[in-house]
């Protein structure tokens, strides 16, 4: 008979590395709680229930740490940073999911999860079973033995691992897995602050085994040891045998293994979903249907519950003869469990009724159900309208370019009455669809995506999301009816019309009801005139720039390839001759041995949690000014990136009926209000090197008659921070027309402004724009020529010159942790939950947030302003000139030459009195027969 097989989880190893997995990206329910450490933890759970289908399972908590080894060595786990708010918080969270699972959840005062695994591990195995530790931690692979192994669950792409014997003895280079405690002990452990031997690293612990076997039999052998190596050993013969100690895993915890204790069995389903949805996550209870094998429509008697927020089922029916109410147990509702009305609109009769309605109304909702995600290349397959809940109509567009034509054109004087106000979900797409067919949307519009990115920033703003999160409703989902995305999926003109009539008023209705939910909550946090005056009118700004699209050079792109692949060449040709050898230059695992272990270019580099020797970005970026291979090898990558990214991309994302290039720009990503551009980004091409600057040589204007036009803000940020912070030294060198970094290192160096050397305001430039960003001095060191002494200096005098700029910062955070959120000149709100977290460096981020999303965010606002103003001027005079591209600070524009001067004037006063600050906003206009010449 197959074995049983026992699963341990290492609760507090999985719960760190499920939040840090989030780090970048955390997730961010409609509460603001942070939830990436619970769900983190539960995808690995869950993950480990479906793949393994355990027959017993637990998890194991740290309760207070490990008394005995503190007894030992006080300073055991001494230097590790307070525990993250998000994690402490989510830890009981954890426990109460995992108690409605009907798991053990094991902890013992005094002793660590690892020991509990341990003296449980060893104890199922007397009784035959086979034991899976399921954890990250390497230093459980001492306890691996025939019955017991490791089970590190998947991460970052790679697969699971599971150490059995030889996995542990190839890994740590031993002969027997108990070997592994010697090993730790003589390297020793900085996570756990176990000293281990002075000197010993991973190779030299690896051959001291290999060697002696032993810790012991190494202390009773120094004899053949040589030089400092001996002499270290010997001093310090009892710290290696106390870190010995310290890393053997205990297997006498007081915990029993009765297996009819450990035995899965199913949830309390109610229970579980009840959480995950007050947790808002949504996937995770179908999983847990699916994992356990349970109807997806299993019913359960209970009290209907309220909708996530607090906000009314709009989709609920009175049942006045009914005490309770039958309930599906995901506790969504779906268009399968309420009433509704979706008609399909498909004869000349039933549009004409259609339009009489839509045009007696003050809003509508409209969706379009399209051929392709891409805006410009999509077909018209329907168009839904719902103007009350629960109702909505599909009308039908055929597949004939004529026939479809003329029924969206019997839609235009809906599209184009002023009057109506139409809603949707990312409505800049639905624009661009109309635009196909000669349809200008008018009238004022309502998004639901940019409400709700107003109202929750670090929130997804997808329509599902937004539905189940605020009305508790579960949408159709899209792959039901055309399947997974890849090259099998169906186009939405082959499914039935009855089936895309219930997808598409759905949207439309469940839209319609949201934009009753985020009206009032747009005014309850003072974000309607921001949503009214700025980020509804921008959405048309945007299409029209998207649809306009912008001209590029391609044989020019051809060239450009060719130098940059003999530039990539010669530096490839250079590196190998300093590394002595050829090798993978984009593999980390051939490059670090190389800088590190031949080269020796530092005494103590830097590892990955791998063990690999780190060639990240910052790392290398630290070495270049000493080391003309990193250098190299910088530019190397920056070339590649160059090439790969930009130059032999950009030919690909030309539109074949336009012959341009129509980015697109997400206006509900970065939560300071920035906008984002993608397909391509041509927001981040990078314009400080020769040639990424050529890259934009490039984009060109459309014919003769035209040219680009360059309008970039100068220093705004820096104007703004002057006048947010109302520092008048800084607001009168603006006012003046002063080079603002030469003033500022007049000041900070005491010389006269004439006086001033490139290399000070190169420094005052550096300190300028890094307070912002909370530059340490550490950082500042690294950005320039100063040592950190003279960084600490620099920025002492920097604050004594601006004394104002010190307590604008000191007052933007007190008023953080006031307020919890902090806002532009517009009042557009950037919340900081971590603001009064406990956890210095999680704080010091929300710190340095509290200062440069108001500046930052007050810089978006004001071009967006701008962008506003300029586009209703293009319009309102007819001119042939068209704003095609924002980039930062920056405005490009195709003028026409004939224009140009009324325009550029007009440019100018529109950007620069865009919004008014005691500092007055100047703009720089360049221009040129290419972006590059224009800049």
């Amino acid at each position: 008979m197959a074995k049983k097989r026992l699963f341990l989880l290492d609760a507090y190893a999985l719960i760190f590395r499920g939040y840090y997995a989030f780090i970048k990206n955390p997730r961010i329910n409609s509460k603001g709680m942070d939830t990436s450490a619970v769900l983190g933890f539960m995808n690995s759970l869950l993950e480990v229930i479906k793949k393994e289908k355990p027959d017993h399972l637990a998890v194991c908590f740290d309760k207070g740490g490990s008394a005995d080894r503190t007894e030992m060595f006080p300073e055991y786990k001494a230097n590790r940073d307070e525990t993250p708010e998000a994690i402490r918080i989510a830890v009981p969270i954890i426990q109460e999911l995992i108690k409605a699972m009907n798991i053990p959840c094991i902890e013992k005062a005094g002793y660590e999860a690892d020991d509990i695994i341990g003296t449980l591990a060893k104890k199922a195995e007397q009784q035959g079973y086979m034991t899976y530790m399921v954890t990250p931690d390497k230093d459980y692979a001492q306890l691996v033995s025939e019955n017991i192994f490791m089970y590190r669950p998947a991460r970052m792409g790679n697969g699971i691992e599971i150490w059995g014997i030889p996995e542990v003895q190839a890994k740590f280079g031993v002969e027997r897995p108990e070997q592994v405690i010697d090993f730790l002990g003589m390297m020793g452990d900085s996570v756990d602050n176990i000293p281990g031997l002075p000197g010993v690293g991973e190779k030299t612990a690896m051959k001291f085994l290999n060697q002696f076997g032993s810790m012991e039999e190494l202390l009773a052998n120094t004899d053949q040891l040589k030089g400092k190596m001996k002499e270290k050993v010997e001093a310090n013969a009892e710290l290696g045998l106390l870190s010995k100690k310290l890393a053997r895993i205990m297997l006498d915890v007081p915990v029993e293994f009765h297996e009819q204790d450990f035995e899965m069995c199913d949830p309390d389903f109610e229970k579980v979903n009840e959480l995950f949805q007050e947790l808002e996550f949504r996937r995770m209870a179908e999983n847990l249907m699916k994992i356990f094998d349970k109807d997806k429509s299993l019913q359960t008697a209970a009290a209907e519950p309220a909708s996530a927020n607090g906000q009314t089922n709009l989709f609920a029916v009175a049942d006045d003869n009914a005490s309770t109410k039958t309930t599906v147990i995901n506790s969504y509702i779906t268009a399968e469990t309420h009433p509704h009305l979706y008609q399909s609109v498909t004869s000349p009769v039933a549009r004409k009724l259609l339009l009489e309605k839509l045009l007696l109304q003050k809003e509508v909702c409209f969706d379009t159900e399209t051929t392709s995600l891409k805006s410009l290349e999509a077909s018209l397959v329907g168009i839904a309208f719902s103007w009350e809940p629960g109702k909505g109509y599909y009308v039908v567009v055929p597949e004939d370019k004529e026939e479809a034509q003329a029924i969206t054109e019997e839609f235009r004087p809906f599209f184009e009455n002023e009057e109506i106000t139409k809603i949707g979900q990312n409505l800049k797409y639905d624009i661009k669809v109309l635009s196909n067919y000669d349809i200008n949307v008018k009238g004022s519009i309502f998004d639901t995506m940019i409400a709700h990115y107003l109202i929750n920033p670090d929130m997804r703003h997808n329509m599902n999301v937004l539905a189940e999160t605020y009305l508790n409703y579960q949408p159709i989902a899209i792959e039901t009816l055309i399947g997974k995305k890849g090259k099998n999926q169906k186009s939405m003109r082959t499914v039935p019309v009855e089936n895309q009539t219930e997808y598409a008023v759905e949207d439309a209705d469940i839209t319609l009801q949201l934009k009753e939910t985020f009206a009032p909550e747009l005014e309850e946090r003072e974000a309607n005139k921001l949503f009214e005056k700025v980020e509804a009118p921008l959405v048309k700004v945007l299409a029209d720039m998207e649809i306009e699209g912008i001209s590029v050079n391609k044989e020019y792109l051809g060239t450009l390839s060719e130098a940059l692949k003999t530039d990539i060449a010669e530096l490839e040709k250079s590196i190998f001759e300093q590394a002595g050898e050829e090798f993978n230059l984009s593999s980390p695992k051939q490059l670090g041995p190389i800088l590190f272990d031949k080269l020796k270019l530092v005494d103590k580099p830097k590892k990955t949690k791998t063990g690999q020797y780190s060639t990240a970005e910052d790392v290398l970026s630290y070495l270049a000014k000493d080391h003309k291979i990193i250098e190299d090898i910088l530019s190397w990558r920056s070339l590649n990136k160059l090439l790969n990214t930009y130059v032999d991309a950009l030919p690909n994302e030309i539109n074949p009926n336009t012959g341009k290039i129509h980015t697109v720009y997400s206006q509900a990503v970065a939560a300071t209000g920035r906008l984002s551009s993608n397909n391509p980004n041509l927001q981040n091409i990078p314009i400080r090197t020769e040639r990424g600057r050529q890259v934009r040589k490039a984009f060109i204007p459309r014919s003769e008659e035209y040219t680009i036009l360059a309008a970039d803000y100068s220093q705004i940020e820096l104007r703004i921070i002057a006048a947010l912070s109302e520092e008048e030294n800084m607001i009168s060198a603006f006012k003046h027309g002063e080079d603002i970094h030469a003033a500022t290192a007049a000041k900070v160096f005491n010389v006269a402004l004439e006086e001033v050397t490139r290399e000070q305001r190169s420094n005052a430039k550096t300190v300028n724009f890094g307070i912002i960003y909370g530059v340490s001095a550490f950082g500042l060191s690294n950005q320039t020529s100063l040592n950190v002494t003279e960084s600490k200096e620099l920025i002492e005098t920097y604050y004594g010159t601006y004394p104002k700029l010190k307590d604008y910062i000191s007052k933007q955070v007190h008023f953080a942790e006031d307020h919890g959120y902090v806002e532009t000149v517009l009042g557009r709100r950037r919340y900081l939950p971590d603001i009064n977290s406990q956890n210095r460096t999680v704080k010091g981020a929300a710190e340095r947030n509290a200062v440069n999303a108001p500046i930052q965010g007050s810089a978006a606002d004001i071009i967006k302003l701008a962008m506003i103003n300029i586009h209703k001027r293009l319009k309102e005079d007819n001119y042939k000139t068209k704003m095609l591209l924002q980039v930062h600070d920056e405005l490009v524009f195709d003028t026409y030459k004939p224009e140009l001067e009324k325009v550029q004037s007009m440019i100018k006063y529109e950007m620069e009195n865009a919004y008014k600050l005691s500092v007055p906003l100047d703009v720089e206009i360049g221009m040129g027969n290419d972006w590059l010449e224009a800049h």
